[in-house]
């Protein structure tokens, strides 16, 4: 069985570990305030997953999930994750996380300051232009027409792959945006972000992005 570390317990975090208990994973996750006050989500999600510390999940994950406010990404532990695919699901919101002159400026992404965050890891962009009620209810079997469709982007294939594998598995198409240096394209204000879209409409959504909409 492949384990899935979840770091970030949150909507999209506890919905990803829901999806992935679906399609036959294991789940560690882990929030920060400690692993005792997860004990209601793992009642709820079955006897395989557990809760953690950030670094036991991050350890004991195959593959690891980055689901925290942008403003924790220093937070990440590193060694535990390193040589591991990691799933970046964070967006900005400079209401939230305080203004960033990098991003303000688009001279990066939030995944690539998460890849200089983790080197030795594999990051790849997924899950952050979903609302996390629909990671597992607007799903549909491969080759359905109208099938939902969401992006991945990463400089590593491998970790593309992964992450194109397990939304097929657990029920949506994939398109390629490309490198980290373009996941910008499915961020927030941007036409991709959190709308319904076949992997069609998802194509010409990417092309009508603007850097700084």
């Amino acid at each position: 069985m492949t384990t899935l570390g979840i770091i970030g317990a949150g909507h999209i975090g506890s919905q990803v570990a829901r999806a992935a208990l679906s399609a036959g994973y294991g789940v560690v996750i882990a929030n920060s305030r400690g692993p005792e006050t997860l004990t209601g989500l793992i009642a709820e999600l079955g006897p395989t997953a557990r809760a953690a510390t950030a670094a036991e999940a991050g350890q004991a994950g195959d593959v690891v999930i980055v689901a925290v406010p942008l403003s924790a990404l220093d937070q990440i532990p590193v060694e535990p994750l390193a040589g591991k695919i990691v799933l970046d699901t964070n967006n900005y919101y400079h209401e939230r996380d305080g203004h960033i002159e990098a991003l303000d400026a688009g001279e990066t992404t939030t995944s690539q300051m998460l890849q200089q965050h983790l080197p030795t890891s594999k990051v790849v962009k997924a899950f952050n232009h979903i609302k996390a009620p629909d990671i597992t209810t607007d799903i549909a079997p491969a080759g359905a027409p109208d099938r939902r469709a969401l992006a991945v982007s990463s400089d590593h294939p491998e970790a593309a792959a992964f992450a194109t594998t397990f939304y097929d598995e657990i029920g949506f198409d994939t398109v390629e945006v490309g490198p980290l240096s373009e996941s910008w394209r499915v961020e927030r204000d941007r036409p991709a972000y959190v709308v319904r879209q076949t992997a069609a409409e998802l194509r010409e959504n990417l092309e009508a992005a603007d850097r700084l909409p």
